[in-house]
């Protein structure tokens, strides 16, 4: 079965455009790729070995092996992703006991995907490549830049990680009958917020708990803008288009999410988007935005406009060492914060619905120059990981520094703790994300328990308690995206002109007078058809009437 045919287990649905210049043919591992790239081509686990005859590394590897571990880098001020006490820690543990350097490989956020391609295209990626979302994943796979898995050999050398994650990889990591992705952890939670400056809220004469609609908070940015004190806050939409599911009919249709609902490339032509679009630019036109929307195209430019007191909302996971707040206080004293309502952003009559996860997080693969000592290398640094006593260090720190234990034996974050071992403003997700997606506890209240502590600054506990209120609120609504069981060759073919194209066009809408709102929509939308959307939506539609999807 050819890497263009059906994606079997986990039923994926996307692969974008274009081959990695420089990674030619990747698991075939050619002479010339070998012989052009930074370390020594490695070669399927399957073909290195054979199954059940593994080297025993538990004393250390005979020559010195060289572990590439990416780690996202999100601008952390004052934090150096490579070298802290934590990265040390790990060497001097894990990586001096084995005889492996442990290289931390900085991957900017917002521009992972780049990164990624380009230092894959000069034989410098690390060895796990890894994406939150399942249609870059299978980009990855599709450009040949991953090694099929032996599940023999990750339970060899990482027991513990394959007991907690071997049913998931065995359900969703085979792609075209080849073993492919191994997945970090995923439990039900999430810490995404979307905040807002209670005081303005009040100082307009409404509460917070007023914003049940979206009309209720365009009501609101109406008399912020009356009494002078600032707009809502605003992004450039990209990477992630989901930005149009609260103005969805409820319960949504199967086949008509299959059809518009794409983390590849962004619906531009529903009536859903519609609506959206043109609230967007009536909330321009009115000076209810950020008018620089469009400039703020990373976290840092967004949180700037909230910490200058510029705008009043600000969307970020939340995490008990966050500067946020601090820095907003440092500028507005007085400010006052509160969590925004799922509803604020829904239409009066629509339901607030969101997108939900697969039961995994990070989905990763092994570079296909990695070497079978390095391979084996990752998967003993799972494993190593996987040691609740090493992922709760990484989670909380040093007792008696960073923390000290409760009686229930969950961790009390010292806010004030500045010294060598301090956690990054995630507490170290980036790094112990590999294995889990959250911090965990052997039962699950104690779990809830400790996540609110991981994310509620001091004084801040009922910004923590209201985020899980409101998610367990809204859950009903949240649905996963729909997986094909056919790659779709158009998605390939225009994902990457399309995403350019629909900023410009989206931008292009809002920003028009509202009276030309209609003509410039409807120009925009049959641009974007013509540049290729269409025949996506023929391609999907088609896969859909032959039930190739779920």
């Amino acid at each position: 079965m050819s890497k263009r045919s059906v994606y079997s287990l986990i039923m994926a649905s996307v692969m974008t455009a274009g081959l990695l210049a420089g990674c030619s043919g990747g698991n075939n591992n050619t002479k010339e790729t070998a012989e052009s790239s930074n370390k020594p081509a490695g070669t399927a686990a399957a073909t290195n070995q054979t199954e059940g005859a593994y080297p025993d590394y538990s004393k250390g590897f005979e020559k010195k092996v060289s572990l590439d571990i990416p780690v996202y880098e999100r601008a952390y001020e004052g934090w150096n992703v490579s070298d802290n006490y934590y990265t040390r820690w790990v060497q001097a543990e894990f990586g001096d006991k084995y005889n492996i350097e442990v290289n931390y490989v900085p991957i900017t956020r917002s521009k992972e995907v780049t990164d990624f391609e380009q230092l894959l295209a000069s034989h410098k990626a690390p060895d796990i490549i890894f994406h939150y979302d399942m249609p870059q994943a299978l980009t990855y796979y599709g450009e040949d830049v991953m090694q099929p898995l032996d599940y023999a050999e990750i339970q060899k050398y990482a027991p513990t990680y394959w007991k907690n994650m071997g049913e998931t990889i065995e359900q969703y990591g085979t792609v075209d009958e080849q073993k492919t992705f191994f997945f970090a952890a995923r439990p039900e939670a999430d810490n995404f917020v979307n905040i807002i400056r209670k005081d303005w809220v009040e100082k307009v004469g409404m509460k917070v708990e007023d914003l049940t609609s979206l009309e209720k908070y365009n009501e609101m940015l109406a008399k912020w803008k009356e009494a002078g004190l600032g707009v809502s806050g605003g992004n450039l939409l990209q990477n992630f288009f989901n930005f149009n599911y609260p103005f969805r009919e409820w319960p949504v249709d199967a086949k008509y999410r299959a059809l518009y609902s794409d983390l590849s490339v962004a619906d531009l032509t529903t009536k859903e988007t519609e609506a959206y679009l043109r609230n967007l630019n009536y909330q321009y036109n009115n000076g209810l935005i950020d008018k620089e929307f469009y400039l703020r195209n990373d976290e840092p430019k967004i949180k700037a406009e909230f910490v200058a007191g510029k705008t009043g909302n600000f969307g970020f996971y939340l995490a008990n060492n966050t500067d946020v707040f601090a820095a907003t206080l440092q500028n507005n004293p007085d400010a006052e914060f509160a969590v925004v309502p799922p509803y604020a952003g829904v239409p009066e009559g629509k339901k607030p619905q969101g997108r939900a996860y697969w039961p995994f997080g990070f989905i990763m693969g092994i570079n296909y120059e990695s070497t079978p000592e390095e391979r084996a290398a990752v998967w003993m640094y799972l494993e190593w990981l996987s040691q609740p006593e090493n992922l709760f260090k990484f989670q909380n720190g040093i007792e008696g520094e960073n923390y000290t234990l409760d009686a229930d034996g969950i961790a009390l974050k010292n806010p004030d703790y500045k010294g060598e071992a301090v956690l990054a403003q995630n507490n170290n997700k980036d790094y112990w994300g590999l294995v889990t997606e959250i911090a965990q506890y052997p039962d699950e209240a104690k779990t809830r328990k400790a996540n609110l502590r991981n994310w509620a600054p001091a004084g801040y506990e009922p910004l923590a308690d209201d985020l899980v209120k409101y998610y367990d609120e809204v859950a009903e609504f949240r649905t996963p995206d729909a997986l094909f069981n056919v790659v779709l060759e158009k998605v390939n073919e225009y994902k990457a002109d399309l995403n350019t194209l629909f900023q410009e066009l989206y931008v292009k809408v809002v920003l028009a007078p509202e009276a030309e709102f209609d003509a410039t929509y409807e120009a925009a939308k049959k641009t974007y058809l013509e540049a290729g959307y269409q025949e996506i939506l023929d391609e999907k539609q088609a896969a859909i009437d032959a039930g190739k999807f779920r």
